[in-house]
């Protein structure tokens, strides 16, 4: 990717490079303050204040991954789904604010996609792993009826060097629903990845972050028809 840009040209690759460091750095700043993002929080509670989103439906929580699928609502289309994703968000910016962007949704189901800024930001697999476990724990008490889908986290061609670090939370989260029923897990991934292992460039932004439109057409192709299963109009009654 990066030696397609500098062909581009080599003041638009340095550019991109520097707001890359500028965002890394943003995201350090963000960990350790539960309260990071009170602004973006505010800013939710007063759209729902003005068109409160019928209960019932499925809450897609965490990073800028979620925040910019802005093709999420059609692309699970029947479901009834509410967006509630902040960009540079950590896990622990989403526990912080479960009572605010989750709960009072009275979701049949909660999404969530976060972890990969945690990591960016230095911190250890083990801390993330630990507040997801954190907010599981916080759905069995506040939601009990509700399921929690666990999305992997991704590799990018800007993280890739934390793919290891991924993978060990991955398979972490993967554990955490085989050992509870209301918990799912869902690879999206390997999905990005080419045959050699690496990510797939014509899946991401110019970023080597984020997931273009060709990007977020894959994760689709996985967790839509997941979804549609287990809460579609043709979903069985019984649950597992």
């Amino acid at each position: 990717m990066w030696k397609k840009l500098l062909g581009g040209g080599v003041l638009i690759a340095l550019a991109m490079v520097a707001a890359a460091a500028a965002y890394v750095f943003w995201l350090g700043t963000a960990g350790g303050q539960p309260d990071f993002f009170e602004s973006e929080i505010a800013a939710f509670e007063r759209e729902d204040a003005a068109a409160p989103p019928a209960p019932g439906g499925i809450v897609f929580v965490g990073s800028s991954s979620i925040r910019l699928w802005e093709t999420l609502a059609a692309d699970m289309a029947p479901l009834p789904v509410v967006r509630r994703c902040f960009g540079g968000a950590h896990m622990e910016h989403v526990l912080h604010e479960v009572d605010r962007i989750v709960t009072p949704y009275e979701p049949r189901a909660v999404v969530v996609f976060v972890g990969g800024n945690d990591l960016g930001a230095g911190k250890t697999p083990e801390r993330v792993i630990a507040d997801f476990d954190a907010f599981a724990r916080r759905m069995r008490r506040d939601l009990p009826a509700a399921d929690l889908w666990l999305l992997s986290l991704k590799p990018s061609p800007w993280r890739f060097e934390r793919w290891p670090e991924m993978e060990a939370v991955n398979a972490a989260l993967r554990r955490m629903a085989d050992s509870d029923e209301r918990v799912r897990f869902l690879d999206v991934a390997h999905v990005l990845l080419g045959p050699d292992g690496t990510p797939r460039d014509d899946f991401f932004r110019f970023d080597g972050l984020h997931l273009n439109r060709e990007g977020y057409a894959a994760w689709t192709r996985i967790v839509r028809p997941v979804l549609l299963a287990a809460y579609g109009p043709d979903a069985r009654a019984s649950r597992r």
